[in-house]
C-alpha cells in the first residue's frame, strides 16, 4: 500500500494470477476448509454422517450459498433485478453479477435449505439440525477469507474514519459512487492534466474511474498525486468484519464444540454470534449507496442491521427450542452413542 496524508491509500490488485480473483480464490479456499474440517469430524466418529458424504454435503450446500446469496442481494438489495432485462448476456438482472453481488444474508436461507434437502433426500439417518451444525461450525472461516478478499477488491468500504486514525484507509473504489456532476468534473480536471491525449482515452466519467484505479494498483504517481487528496479517509470495515463475522465467530463455535451438543444448538449459536458482529460492524460500514436513505434510516439503522436483528432473534429463538426439545447430543470430539461403529474400528480421537 502507498501510505501518506495519515491514511493508506488501496492500491491492491484484485487479480491473484492472470484472470483469477482473489475473490473466487477466497470462495474455494473456505468450502476447501469446510470440507476438511467436516470430513475430520466424520472420520473421526462424532457424527452419523459418513466421512464418504462430508464432500455431497459441502457441493449441496455450496450450491445452496451461492444461489441463495445471489437471490438474497436481490430481493434485499436490489428488487427492480427481478424485471431487469438486456439485449444481450447475461439477460436477466438476476444473472448480472456486476450489478451487485451476493448478501450473506440470503446465502445463510440457501445453506439452510440445502441442508434440509440433503438430509431429507441424500442421507435421512441424519438429522437435519446437526447437518445445520456441521454446516454453521464449518463456515465462519469461510466468512473469514471472504471478507479479507472484500478488501482486496475494494468493496463494501467502511464510513469516514476520523481524524488521525492510524489504520484508516483510501479507497479509490469510492468514486463509483460519487454524483454524475462530480465525476464529469473529475473527467475535465484530469484532461486538463493529461493534455489534448486524455479526450482520446477518456470518452466517460467511469471509463476513467477504471483507468485511474488500474494505475494506482500499478503505482502511477501521477494517478496517485491527482487522486489521493480527492478520497476520504474510512474505516476499513472488511477487515473489522473478517474478524467479528467470521474469527470470533469460528473461536466462540469452536469452544462450543469441546463437547456433544444438542443437534440446532451450534447453528443457533451461530446465528446469534454473527448477528451480534454483523450488527456492530454495520456502524463502521457504510450502507449501500442507493438505499442508505431508505425505509430505517431515519432510526440510523442499516438494512444489513435489521436482517440481522431477525437472524439475532431465530438464533435466540433456536437455543430455547433446542433445549425444549432434548434431542441426543452430537459432535464435540469424543465418539458418541450415535455412532454405528463398534470400538475397535473407530480411530483413536485426541482430546482437545
Amino acid at each position: 500500500m502507498h501510505s501518506t496524508l495519515a491514511a493508506w491509500l488501496h492500491n491492491l490488485d484484485p487479480y491473484a494470477i492472470g484472470p483469477i480473483r482473489w475473490y473466487g480464490l477466497s470462495y474455494l479456499l473456505g468450502f476447501t476448509i469446510a470440507w476438511l474440517l467436516v470430513r475430520r469430524i466424520a472420520r473421526a466418529g462424532v457424527t452419523p454422517l459418513k466421512p464418504v458424504h462430508a464432500s455431497d454435503l459441502i457441493v449441496a450446500v455450496a450450491i445452496g450459498i451461492i444461489v441463495g446469496g445471489r437471490l438474497g442481494y436481490v430481493l434485499f438489495y436490489r428488487p427492480d433485478l427481478l424485471w431487469t432485462v438486456y439485449d444481450g448476456l447475461p439477460f436477466w438482472g438476476v444473472l448480472a453479477i456486476n450489478e451487485g453481488g451476493m448478501a450473506s444474508h440470503g446465502g445463510m436461507i440457501g445453506g439452510v435449505l440445502a441442508c434440509w434437502i440433503f438430509a431429507r433426500r441424500h442421507d435421512p439417518s441424519i438429522p437435519m439440525l446437526h447437518a445445520l451444525d456441521l454446516i454453521a461450525f464449518a463456515a465462519p472461516l469461510g466468512l473469514f477469507f471472504g471478507r479479507i478478499a472484500n478488501f482486496i477488491n475494494g468493496e463494501l468500504i467502511g464510513r469516514p474514519a476520523p481524524e488521525g486514525l492510524p489504520w484508516a484507509v483510501k479507497f479509490p473504489q469510492e468514486m463509483y459512487d460519487w454524483p454524475r456532476e462530480r465525476l464529469d468534473r473529475l473527467l475535465e480536471q484530469y484532461q486538463r492534466v493529461l493534455g489534448e491525449e486524455g479526450h482520446v482515452f477518456y470518452r466517460g466519467p467511469y471509463e476513467l474511474v477504471d483507468q485511474l484505479i488500474a494505475l494506482i494498483q500499478a503505482g502511477d504517481e501521477q494517478a496517485i498525486t491527482f487522486v489521493e487528496p480527492l478520497l476520504t479517509p474510512r474505516h476499513p470495515s472488511q477487515l473489522y468484519a473478517a474478524l467479528l463475522e467470521g474469527l470470533m465467530v469460528f473461536l466462540v463455535l469452536l469452544w462450543a464444540w469441546r463437547k456433544p451438543q444438542s443437534p440446532g444448538l451450534i447453528a443457533a449459536l451461530f446465528a446469534i454470534v454473527y448477528a451480534v458482529g454483523r450488527i456492530a460492524n454495520e456502524f463502521f460500514r457504510r450502507p449501500d449507496v442507493h438505499i442508505q436513505d431508505a425505509e430505517f434510516a431515519w432510526l440510523n439503522i442499516t438494512r444489513g442491521q435489521w436482517l440481522s436483528g431477525l437472524l439475532l432473534l431465530v438464533g435466540v429463538w433456536g437455543v430455547w427450542y433446542v433445549h425444549r426439545r432434548g434431542s441426543v447430543p452430537m459432535g464435540g470430539w469424543h465418539r458418541g452413542p450415535w455412532t454405528t461403529q463398534k470400538p475397535s474400528e473407530a480411530k483413536p480421537v485426541r482430546n482437545r
